[in-house]
């Protein structure tokens, strides 16, 4: 079977599965254009408030399929860098989506695969999964922005461990460290997560929008920057209609229905 990235939907979340099971859910190109076609359209969607990544079966992602690796070690070197540019618009294409993006990981997620899950904004993982930077293993660097998204969260030497060493770390332990926000029994990450963005999406849309873009914006602004987003950011969701909603659904102790 080719592998391909399956999108179903889950009330109003968009539900995305690495489905390449001959291969462990490795990533590759058809899969990255898939993912950014995805999010493309369900940007404008009122359909869809949030989306979660999980991959088919017991296995998040393996990442890359070493058997294409070898072979475009045979191509110009153009070849590998074209694919993982298709990868890096995937990652890009996550981090800047104004809505939620949930990662489900049930067992392995390894070197792109961790790289995938560290890109979304939440993280559930069911206690058997194990995730891992194993590129040093075969002689190579990461790729995904997998250095920059672990140097943000964790202390330098623990990243040097993980990815020089490319020891496995499990989601226990990540849980402990911040990176996973949520474990689950095997087999529950999926429910969890759709659990998750069920929640979510109950809120109003223009927040997580500017919630989303505040964080990412943080790790390099200035405070007297961070400020000033923060303001703009403030002014525009108050004269937004759904603050109108809130304030009244607070005040008149009633669930807010945002738009």
């Amino acid at each position: 079977m080719a592998a391909e990235l399956q999108s179903t939907s889950e009330g109003l979340t968009m539900v995305l599965t690495i489905s390449n099971p001959e291969h462990r859910n490795a990533l590759g190109p058809e899969i990255y254009a898939a993912g950014v076609e995805a999010l493309n359209a369900a940007e404008s969607s009122a359909e869809v408030r949030s989306v979660v990544i999980a991959g088919e079966g017991a296995v998040f992602s393996a990442g890359g399929n070493l058997q294409r690796l070898q072979a475009n070690r045979q191509q110009p070197p153009e070849i590998q860098a074209r694919s993982i540019e298709g990868l890096h618009n995937w990652i890009e294409a996550i981090r800047t989506f104004p809505k939620p993006v949930i990662a489900a990981v049930e067992g392995p997620a390894a070197g792109a695969g961790f790289s995938l899950a560290l890109a979304c904004d939440f993280i559930i993982a069911a206690t058997n999964a194990v995730f891992v930077m194993a590129y040093s293993n075969i002689a190579l660097s990461p790729d995904g922005g997998g250095s920059w998204s672990l140097s943000k969260a964790l202390p330098r030497p623990l990243v040097n461990e993980l990815l020089m060493c490319g020891e496995r770390i499990g989601a226990e332990r990540l849980h402990q460290l911040g990176l996973v926000n949520r474990i689950t029994d095997p087999g529950h990450a999926l429910q969890a997560a759709l659990e998750l963005a069920g929640k979510l999406n109950e809120r109003a849309p223009n927040a997580l929008a500017s919630i989303k873009e505040l964080v990412n914006e943080a790790g390099g602004a200035s405070l007297s920057q961070q400020l000033a987003a923060e303001r703009e950011q403030f002014v525009r969701n108050l004269h937004h209609a759904n603050a109108g909603i809130g304030i009244s659904a607070f005040l008149e102790k009633k669930t807010p229905r945002f738009e």
